[in-house]
């Protein structure tokens, strides 16, 4: 379903994220993010003399290698468009996030090792999002390694969600944690049903 109709408007900007997740031949994975921000006009700029309309401002490009475990094995980072001159030599300060773990406080770690003028605003903010991309990379395809075939290829079957489930920590680490895992819900109240609780207020 769309959105409502919007009002009468102008387009001005448009930041472009997109983040694949890779099984290397190694046994490791790939998560690897791309950065662009584009205006719908052209403007002047000091490093760069002139940046035409939907030419890139930000073309940057972040790659974390995890192994299953999610500890990051290798970080990569390049900037191939900047509205600086200095900005890329950022850049390969990411690789400093090799040796962390993608878990709780992955955020606050990498921050302490790329943040401020040690990094990249741009290539920080892709973190958050790379980091839910390898949990959803890692961990169904851990599920798809222990299960038969059948289970992921049937229809109508909960047991590759519901092994991906344990795999993240089961109920201890996921109920309450969105609507979908509300002990009051439907997911919950099918997946365990000792811990689903009736809704206080069902209207």
């Amino acid at each position: 379903m769309p959105l409502p109709p919007p009002a009468i408007r102008e387009a001005l900007h448009t930041r472009a994220i997109e983040i694949e997740g890779y099984r290397r031949a190694d046994g490791n994975f790939d998560i690897e993010a791309h950065l662009t921000d584009t205006k719908s006009f052209g403007q002047t700029n000091y490093d760069r003399g002139y940046i035409a309309p939907r030419e890139p401002i930000h073309d940057m490009w972040l790659r974390l290698t995890v192994d299953p475990a999610m500890h990051i094995v290798e970080a990569v980072a390049v900037s191939d468009k900047t509205p600086y001159a200095a900005c890329p030599s950022a850049a390969p300060n990411f690789s400093a996030l090799a040796g962390l773990t993608i878990k709780a406080g992955f955020l606050r770690d990498a921050n302490h090792r790329i943040g401020g003028t040690a990094g990249c605003t741009h290539l920080r903010e892709l973190l958050q999002q790379m980091a839910t991309t390898a949990f959803q990379t890692i961990n169904p395809a851990k599920a798809r390694q222990v299960l038969p075939r059948d289970d992921y290829e049937t229809p109508g079957t909960d047991k590759v969600d519901a092994r991906i489930a344990e795999i993240m920590g089961g109920p201890p680490k996921i109920l309450n944690t969105c609507l979908a895992y509300s002990e009051h819900g439907e997911v919950v109240r099918r997946r365990w049903p000792h811990l689903y609780k009736e809704p206080t207020n069902p209207a």
